[in-house]
């Protein structure tokens, strides 16, 4: 049996929510998957990307990763989706790539895949729940089987967050730490024995 296919979609804009993207991708291949890893579009203007020296480094850092499209989710067995917090919601960046699926949707090639979701946020208390909840809206709609990490291996309850990985950046100050990183990989991992066990199932 072939190895279960993970899409990793993010968006990131100074390079939090990409090193927790990498963190998760670890996982997943550690576990044996098969992994996409792509962003997806920018959507900012140019001056306002310029204005900001870590925005405009991480752009660069990460211009050789492929963008994402439909294409990515209908491959895949697993979706993870990863998204910096605004106001409490994903990015705009993201939503944009999940308003484009409706075709996907419509002829159902969404249905029965797994879907789990990370999050960054530059304040303490700056609304990495309800962001994961809200992107958690999009498995209701797509049809997926939603994996969380919950506190199903030691490290979340040094994370602490069982709807998915987060980290509190303090603006950009902070780059995510080891536990925070763990919890990535251990969501990574999570997903891709999950989507194992679903796919040898559906298999008998």
């Amino acid at each position: 049996m072939a190895n279960e296919k993970i899409a990793v979609i993010y968006y990131s804009a100074t390079g939090t929510t990409y090193k927790l993207a990498r963190a998760i991708e670890e996982g997943a291949k550690a576990a044996g998957a098969e992994v996409r890893f792509r962003k997806v579009k920018e959507l900012a203007p140019e001056e306002a990307i310029k204005s900001n020296e870590g925005w405009a480094a991480h752009r660069l850092e990460t211009q050789d990763v492929e963008e994402a499209v439909n294409g990515d989710l209908e491959w895949a067995d697993a979706i993870i989706l990863g998204t910096p917090t605004r106001y409490g919601l994903p990015a705009a960046q993201l939503k944009q790539f999940v308003d484009g699926t409706g075709g996907l949707w419509a002829k159902g090639a969404l249905n029965d895949k797994v879907f789990s979701a990370f999050t960054s946020i530059a304040t303490l208390h700056g609304g990495h729940e309800s962001t994961l909840l809200s992107i958690y809206n999009i498995a209701y709609s797509w049809g997926c089987i939603i994996v969380a990490p919950s506190y199903a291996d030691p490290i979340q309850f040094q994370a602490g967050n069982p709807y998915g990985a987060s980290f509190t950046s303090n603006n950009g100050a902070l780059a995510p730490d080891e536990t925070a990183l763990a919890a990535a990989r251990f969501q990574g991992t999570r997903v891709a024995n999950i989507a194992r066990d679903l796919l040898a199932g559906r298999a008998k």
